[in-house]
């Protein structure tokens, strides 16, 4: 089972995956927290929000963020998938999610989950992290430390040019 940290350590996760309703199942209970495919959205988001659960929305890495841009004001969770380390598109759509749709919202990376990108994924906007099995908490949350200063605006901070002191104006003497 993965372990879910943010930048500060190691986090409950009260959010659990939505399972398809068999025949004969129970809705969920008020306040439940389930995330749901972008398919199983549009089969069952409706019900489940009437039932009173909370709903997030887990985006697989051939979904784009322009396909929930509509369900942000829904939501209270975006999951992006990582199916393996080496598939990047769920930078592209962190960033597009923080910057474009303005998602302010809790942005979790889920899957292929290494200490490696920690530092990467932080800066294009996710706070929180589903490691994957056997990844160790503490070189994790150490991976946030790896770079003391970027150059580059992402979602996490401006640019250095920005971000620096500007000098004042000398003092005219009289």
């Amino acid at each position: 089972m993965p372990t879910l940290i943010d930048r500060n350590g190691p986090r409950q996760d009260h959010w659990s995956c939505f399972q398809d309703a068999q025949a004969g199942a129970a809705p969920p209970a008020p306040g439940a927290q389930l995330i749901l495919s972008l398919a199983q959205w549009k089969l069952h988001a409706q019900a489940l929000l009437a039932a009173g659960a909370r709903l997030g929305i887990c985006l697989e890495p051939a979904e784009g963020p322009e396909e929930i841009a509509a369900l942000l004001d829904r939501v209270e969770l975006v999951a992006v998938r990582f199916p393996a380390f080496t598939d990047g598109r769920g930078y592209s759509s962190a960033r597009l999610l923080r910057q474009r749709y303005g998602w302010t919202g809790e942005l979790r990376a889920v899957g292929d989950v290494l200490r490696d990108q920690m530092f990467y994924l932080a800066r294009c906007g996710f706070d929180t992290f589903d490691l994957a099995d056997g990844e160790s908490v503490q070189a994790a949350l150490a991976a946030f430390g790896d770079f003391t200063e970027t150059y580059q605006a992402a979602a996490d901070r401006g640019p250095l040019f920005r971000r620096r002191a500007q000098p004042t104006a000398p003092v005219a003497s009289r």
